[in-house]
């Protein structure tokens, strides 16, 4: 048991190494094209489980995630299947087609293995096959989501050693990581097949975006399992609700949006250094320096930006004001706006002094608005005493509790609370647990649901937690399991992590969100 001094001094350095505090949040509807998971099976399959906790549906699921991580944009013909085995009314019918998508895929990734020289992740060894996995452990069946050691077959290095499950991790090199541009994981594929797969998405999301009037819940659909970024920035546009889906109004929205935040500028910026503003300018200010990327953040006129953007904010929504954390909802919209005006691959590194100042204003003001839309779906997680995220990790504790009773009890007999590790993730949306890259790749999907920044945010938060079950229930000591929750090794995760984390959050929404008593035990 660790002492009370210990556990206020760890409590105190989770304080004190975020510089934000912001709220809970709630929503989400948009399933990616998975037979699974498709969001029609919630009213036309009313025989299945409410719960996880059955064994069938566990190496169900099992088996669809050790044969593939990534059913839902295989290519042409399977969205077909898929969109046809959603459509059906018969769940015998939407097994049967998941089950031949799922052949279909791993007859593929065989004869890539069999023809190709190793991909970038190495000689990882064949894939697990469900019937070869070890017998589930006490509490082992309401698992959801594998930890990174058990989705692959362990290295022979790896498997002779069991000591550093930190290491264990953070197994992918460096050469997998994926850039912005990317909206799946390039280890699965080809280089010639992976270029053929991205170039068939972007001609459909340029053939969905070309028409008068785009299809906003088509381009929801299409948007689930990823953005190509050539479109992210008109269509996070579009989804976010700050452009028109009518195409020859968006020019002129586009104008006088931008207008309007460059009015609000000139009325309220020279009032930063007024006595009754000067501690938000201060807090901003002090806050800035301490966001993640800092090759982008620490450039002069990006601090400028994001100091007009939040101080702004801060102004017109006196509500809530300026809440630590908020900061870091501001970097995903500059980067994705300011990649498509520069030649950089990742937006993170550009050099912004090289970029014109018209075209600066622009990308400021986009970022202002679709922040500010962002935050009108979770303004309760920055009001005082920030009721929202209060109530989303409690939430979180009771869902957990049911999914993974184990790890729940081994939180619970360490004396590890949920609010000292979660309040970061649902105040910074799991900003600061994950590469920025990563953070886009969410984001495309939680722009394709409904409130998919708030609701949907908790499913990821528990499949997040889960995820790491292993190294959770080897730690036997509060401090080390504080750590570890605190800065877990994601520093490496690519696309291919994130579709797996989007799944077995879908997948918790599915079995959950029609139960009555959804977090009650």
């Amino acid at each position: 048991m660790a002492s009370d001094g210990a556990r206020k001094q760890f409590w105190k350095r989770s304080n004190s190494k975020v510089p934000g505090s912001i709220q809970h949040v709630y929503g989400a509807q948009h399933p990616p094209f998975d037979p699974l998971l498709h969001g029609t099976l919630l009213k036309a399959t009313p025989k299945v489980p409410t719960t996880p906790v059955k064994a069938k549906r566990v190496s169900t699921f099992q088996e669809f995630e050790s044969n593939t991580s990534d059913a839902w944009d295989a290519g042409e013909d399977d969205d077909e299947l898929l969109a046809m085995a959603a459509e059906s009314l018969s769940s015998e019918v939407v097994m049967e087609t998941a089950h031949r998508v799922l052949r279909d895929h791993s007859q593929r990734q065989e004869r890539h293995k069999l023809q190709g020289p190793p991909g970038p992740l190495g000689p990882l060894g064949p894939e697990p096959q469900p019937s070869a996995e070890p017998p589930p452990g006490p509490g082992s069946d309401l698992r959801l989501v594998k930890s990174v050691s058990e989705s692959h077959t362990a290295c022979p290095a790896e498997s002779a050693s069991n000591t550093a499950p930190l290491q264990r991790s953070q197994s992918l090199p460096h050469s997998a990581t994926v850039t912005l541009g990317g909206s799946s994981d390039p280890s699965t594929l080809s280089g010639s097949a992976l270029s053929e797969r991205e170039a068939s998405r972007l001609d459909k999301f340029k053939q969905l975006l070309a028409g008068p009037n785009t299809d906003l819940e088509e381009l929801r659909k299409l948007s689930w399992s990823g953005i190509p970024k050539p479109v992210r920035p008109i269509t996070w546009k579009l989804l976010s609700g700050y452009l028109p889906a009518n195409v020859d109004r968006r020019p002129a929205t586009l104008q006088r949006k931008q207008k309007e935040y460059f009015a609000f500028v000139e009325s309220y910026y020279d009032s930063r250094n007024d006595e009754v503003h000067q501690d938000t300018y201060r807090q901003i200010h002090i806050d800035i320096p301490r966001m993640s990327p800092e090759a982008l953040t620490l450039q002069p006129r990006v601090t400028e930006i994001f100091e007009r953007i939040l101080f702004i904010w801060a102004i017109r929504h006196p509500a809530s004001g300026y809440v630590q954390g908020i900061n870091d909802l501001v970097t995903p919209f500059f980067v994705v706006f300011l990649c498509e005006h520069t030649e950089e691959e990742d937006g993170d590194v550009a050099d912004v002094s090289q970029v014109p100042t018209d075209v600066l204003r622009n990308v400021e003001a986009d970022t202002y608005w679709c922040m500010s839309k962002l935050l009108d779906g979770i303004q309760d997680n920055y009001t005082f005493a920030q009721p929202g995220i209060q109530m989303k990790v409690k939430m979180l504790e009771e869902l957990v509790s049911r999914i993974d009773e184990q790890v729940h009890r081994h939180l619970e007999r360490h004396e590890v609370r949920y609010l000292q590790f979660a309040f970061r993730w649902m105040n910074n949306l799991l900003t600061r647990e994950v590469p920025l890259r990563c953070t886009v790749r969410l984001w495309d999907t939680y722009q394709s649901e409904p409130e998919g920044f708030s609701h949907f945010h908790l499913y990821v938060c528990a499949a997040f937690l889960v995820r790491w079950r292993r190294e959770i229930l080897e730690e036997r000591d509060f401090q080390e399991l504080l750590l570890l929750l605190q800065n877990l090794p994601t520093a490496l995760w690519g696309d291919e992590d994130v579709s797996l984390l989007l799944a077995e959050a879908y997948r918790l929404k599915f079995a959950f969100a029609d139960a009555p008593n959804h977090y009650k035990r």
